[in-house]
């Protein structure tokens, strides 16, 4: 929709209007996606495409929404947590329980095996983030994997990749500390859910940011939580935990002020952080 001023909104920044096009693809443009060529400014699409090669090497690099880089592969993050998910996968089938032992969620249990109790507990802090990137089922880690590689794929080329890979990092360990808190200290849990709905819950802040439609996003969102709350097996509490850390890590990344940009992003990610660690230390207190 064009302004009451007559000039376009850039078109990825809805609430700055700006006069300047893209050379190659027209597409408005606001001072900070402009990038300097040859001729005239291209936008941060066709720089990454490949198109835009006629900008001089020192220009100013493009930035995200959230002021991160922009990369010339917008997936590259998610393809590494792709890949972390399929080795461990394979290390399950090959391995056995074995890894589904050492590595899933539990709060506090006894292992006969091992005469002694393990967990998260009993300091086993490491499972909050192992559990998120562990599968044993074939469905499981396909959807998981097929909602990582859609959805990543809208959210990180609009963070960047540090401010994405923090996003994924903190709505994993969101789910699991949830789930911590919640669930019985020997109920055991894995998988990539937690990040995936962290990813919906930052899809729906970007979306929200962009002045784009919003029923899409409210309807995944919904189908999302009602497909959680009606099979049986889920780890509701993994998906609630992280689709509220998610989007509130990304409206910190998002809705930062571009003055104070750094200092607000750390602060959002370290509050989200500081809510995770007051969660694990008051249930482990609880079941030690």
């Amino acid at each position: 929709m064009e302004p009451q001023s007559g000039l376009p909104r850039c078109y990825r920044h809805q609430d700055v209007e700006t006069g300047i096009r893209c050379t190659r693809c027209e597409k408005p443009i606001c001072p900070q996606c402009m990038i300097s060529a040859s001729v005239g400014f291209q936008c941060p699409d066709c720089v990454r495409n490949g198109s835009g090669t006629g900008h001089a090497p020192d220009a100013n690099q493009p930035r995200t929404l959230a002021g991160g880089r922009v990369a010339s592969d917008g997936r590259l993050i998610t393809k590494i947590l792709i890949a972390i998910n399929l080795a461990l996968f394979i290390a399950v089938q090959v391995a056995g329980d074995r890894v589904v032992d050492e590595l899933s969620l539990i709060g506090y249990a006894y292992n006969p095996a091992l005469a002694e109790v393990v967990g998260v507990a009993d300091g086993e802090w490491y499972r909050l983030i192992t559990s998120t990137v562990l599968h044993q089922e074939v469905a499981h880690f396909v959807f998981n994997m097929l909602g990582l590689w859609v959805i990543g794929g809208i959210v990180e080329p609009e963070l960047g990749r540090i401010r994405y890979a923090a996003l994924c990092l903190l709505s994993g360990l969101s789910g699991s500390a949830f789930a911590f808190l919640l669930s019985p200290g020997n109920q055991p849990s894995l998988g990539a859910s937690g990040v995936v709905f962290g990813l919906i819950g930052a899809w729906a802040v970007l979306t929200r940011r962009q002045r784009l439609d919003m029923r899409p996003v409210i309807l995944f969102v919904g189908l999302s939580l009602l497909l959680t709350f009606t099979r049986p097996g889920i780890s509701w509490e993994a998906h609630i935990g992280g689709l509220v850390g998610g989007a509130l890590v990304a409206y910190g990344l998002l809705h930062a002020p571009r003055a104070r940009r750094n200092v607000v992003q750390y602060a959002a990610c370290g509050l989200v952080l500081l809510i995770d660690l007051g969660m694990v230390l008051a249930r482990s207190a609880a079941l030690t």
